[in-house]
């Protein structure tokens, strides 16, 4: 073959009339368009924000918190027409925060804001439902005659943290919101154990008097009545020494522990040990301690994206 034959076959087009260039792009084009619809199918399934798992775990926190709430009742009812038939008067208190009538309708304003964040449909109504809700609460944490009452706080804390929620739930990925959430509540979980855990460092509470005074010596309840139908006194102080060292030690480690834990593992530990304390030593404590198994329980609704939701 000439110079000039292979110069000219060389020159001369592909058969099927197109070149390797042409052949390349058209290949890209449809792989931008295989992932664009890959995307859109995708966020066709996510589920949009304030919604899902989301939404459960809003819901979750605010039927435990109005639970707790009106757990109280049956106390709360009493101490009421205590307070108004004998009214008291500590000088530290100003004249609002002494009213027996203010106590009452801000705690019945908490059960009334619960509901109404609960069945509201819309995100400003949620968000001012939680605030109105998280006002009540702290005003019974300052008032004269529930200042010192423990249900008011983890319930402030938990209302608190419904309040954040609702501000976040309509704008933020809920993959990644429910991520945050759950991380919150273990801090909160956390803290609410370590507090309790500090309060029992004192050789009282490690020789398991105090607890012995509290519960085995006349408490009626199922597990101390059945203790001492089949103990002998001695035996009943040994069981009370080990149960306060149970409790404390287990206080100790979740309290700096719990939130360090995956977000399931942390919704196991923290569920089992709220509920437990109540369940077995005072069936009153659901009160302080229902919507603490609700924010922990928050953590089981963690879910990892989906590589394709990762990838948006």
């Amino acid at each position: 073959m000439s110079a000039s034959s292979a110069d000219q076959a060389h020159s001369e087009p592909p058969a099927n009339g197109h070149s390797k260039e042409s052949d390349s792009s058209d290949h890209k084009t449809a792989c931008r368009g295989t992932q664009s619809d890959a995307t859109e199918s995708a966020d066709a399934h996510l589920p949009p924000p304030g919604s899902g798992k989301v939404l459960a775990a809003y819901l979750i926190v605010q039927a435990t918190l109005f639970m707790g709430l009106v757990w109280k009742w049956s106390y709360f009812y009493l101490a009421d027409e205590v307070y108004h038939r004998f009214p008291l008067a500590d000088a530290f208190f100003p004249e609002f925060l002494q009213s027996a009538d203010v106590v009452r309708n801000v705690y019945l304003g908490t059960l009334a804001g619960i509901v109404v964040g609960v069945f509201g449909l819309t995100p400003w109504l949620r968000t001012v439902a939680a605030a109105f809700t998280t006002g009540c609460l702290v005003v019974l944490l300052i008032h004269q005659a529930s200042y010192n009452d423990m249900t008011f706080a983890t319930s402030a804390w938990a209302s608190l943290w419904v309040l954040w929620l609702t501000t976040r739930m309509s704008r933020d990925d809920p993959f990644f919101l429910m991520g945050r959430a759950a991380f919150l509540a273990r801090l909160i979980g956390s803290m609410v154990l370590l507090g309790g855990a500090v309060g029992k460092w004192t050789p009282e509470y490690w020789s398991g008097e105090v607890f012995y005074d509290i519960y085995f010596v006349d408490r009626d309840f199922w597990v101390f009545n059945l203790l001492r139908d089949h103990s002998q006194v001695e035996s009943l102080k040994s069981m009370a020494m080990w149960y306060s060292r149970k409790v404390i030690v287990v206080e100790t480690l979740a309290g700096f522990g719990l939130w360090l834990l995956p977000p399931k593992w942390a919704a196991a530990v923290g569920v089992t040990i709220y509920f437990s304390i109540a369940f077995f030593s005072n069936h009153l404590l659901f009160s302080v301690l229902w919507c603490m198994v609700g924010l922990s329980a928050t953590g089981f609704l963690v879910s990892r994206p989906t590589k394709t939701a990762q990838k948006n």
